[in-house]
């Protein structure tokens, strides 16, 4: 008698030990729509991740999909590096249309290479070209990539230990409330920068993100952000913005740093500018930072003409009106309200909820707490990761287009979920 092999043991005996989030989810996914993917067996799944924020606008968007089959039937240029070509124009257009102008930001565009982490590694050469300088400031529990340079302004321990080597010239700062508001904001950071005898060499810049997604949903107050901002201005360092997660509209307004009112110098941006879950990534800065020799920071797959198709369908049909940031405002609320109600019924585990837009997290005082609601979720149906320094966070990022049916439906599996943990 034979035995059938598991489903999963080709990636359990070919594939690197490396990957993750297979592991919480022991599935062969084969297909997705919406806010929903499909296991080969024909389980639906809600997804309340969405490619880590790289799908806001849902799993095969008609609208995108639609422009992206047109483009390659026709034969448009799929791989053109920083060639100029008619797909590239066509998103400069609208993202400068749709995007800068109506907010009044001047910005120049990179297109640095394919991830978050090439915009990360761009943004960090480019401020310390302009300054002169090769220190940078980040805060606790931040995440801004796996390479070199932004893993050196990576909190997580554990993502740092990959590295192998020392990672210098990254300087951590305590994030907002960071120390429970027990000290007046960035005392110590300033107090670092005029005392010459602190060993703390000039910055040329701070990197933040305005919500720390893989921190555990960690959200700074517009007060805390504009405060920062004034700093930098004062003490002479660049502020970049890592709007890769929460970009894009993931906290209601196109960028998450609108809502504090502040303009920073240099803005990274990834994961759903292409809308479609296609590989693209842009640094943007004010036209006086744009100091860069041709060719002194380039990429083999920077010119992904297909995002370009999608990212501007994107733009064309989600942000050209304001609706989108309505609803996503709309939808957090409505997430916020099923979280205070699980959080009321489950006093006892002393679950804490914080978020904006729809990028929220649940977090439990037993750290491995999270990851059995996760498990339980799965098992139900639903998709959601952890996140925090040690996983205590349920991290709910469902795709912006989700209806209301749909969110109620996810949140009520997560409601059990936490029900049957307990």
């Amino acid at each position: 008698m034979t035995t059938a092999p598991s489903p999963l043991s080709v990636f359990d005996s070919l594939e690197s030990e490396v990957r993750s989030y297979c592991r919480g989810w022991p599935a062969v996914f084969d297909r997705a729509q919406g806010s929903r993917m499909y296991d080969e067996d024909g389980r639906a799944y809600l997804d309340f991740f969405a490619g880590a924020g790289a799908l806001n606008y849902g799993h095969n968007n008609p609208v995108l999909k639609r422009a992206l089959i047109d483009y390659i039937e026709r034969d448009g240029i799929t791989h053109g590096l920083d060639m100029a070509t008619t797909a590239k124009r066509a998103f400069l257009e609208s993202f400068q249309n749709i995007v800068l102008r109506p907010r009044d930001l001047p910005y120049k565009v990179m297109f640095p290479g394919p991830t978050g982490t090439n915009a990360v590694e761009a943004a960090l050469k480019l401020a310390r070209k302009v300054k002169g300088r090769e220190a940078i400031v980040s805060f606790t529990n931040a995440f801004h990539g796996m390479s070199l340079g932004s893993l050196a302004v990576t909190g997580n321990a554990f993502k740092r230990a990959g590295a192998g080597i020392p990672l210098v010239h990254g300087t951590p700062m305590p994030y907002d409330n960071y120390l429970g508001g027990r000290l007046p904001d960035f005392l110590w950071f300033e107090r670092l920068l005029e005392d010459q005898g602190s060993g703390l060499n000039k910055p040329a810049a701070v990197i933040v993100e305005t919500v720390q997604g893989e921190g555990g949903i960690n959200v700074a107050r517009p007060e805390w952000l504009r405060a920062l901002a004034d700093l930098c201005k004062r003490q002479d360092m660049l502020l970049i913005v890592d709007d890769i997660q929460m970009g894009c509209g993931r906290t209601g307004a196109f960028f998450s740093f609108e809502e504090a009112g502040i303009t920073p110098d240099i803005v990274t941006l990834s994961k759903s500018i292409s809308g479609y879950g296609l590989p693209m990534s842009l640094c943007l800065f004010t036209p006086e930072l744009d100091v860069w020799e041709p060719g002194e920071h380039n990429g083999t797959f920077r010119g992904n003409n297909p995002a370009f198709v999608t990212a501007t369908a994107t733009l064309d049909t989600y942000w050209a009106d304001g609706q989108m940031e309505k609803q996503t405002i709309a939808r957090g609320e409505q997430v916020e309200r099923a979280l205070r109600d699980i959080a009321a019924a489950h006093q006892d585990a002393g679950p804490q909820l914080r978020g904006r837009g729809l990028a929220w997290g649940l977090e439990f005082a037993d750290v491995n707490r999270a990851g059995s609601v996760a498990r339980r979720a799965f098992e139900r149906g639903l998709l959601v990761e952890t996140s925090g320094p040690q996983g205590e966070v349920v991290k709910l990022l469902p795709p912006l287009t989700i209806s209301a049916e749909e969110l109620d439906e996810g949140l009520e599996i997560l409601a059990l979920a936490v029900r049957e943990t307990s």
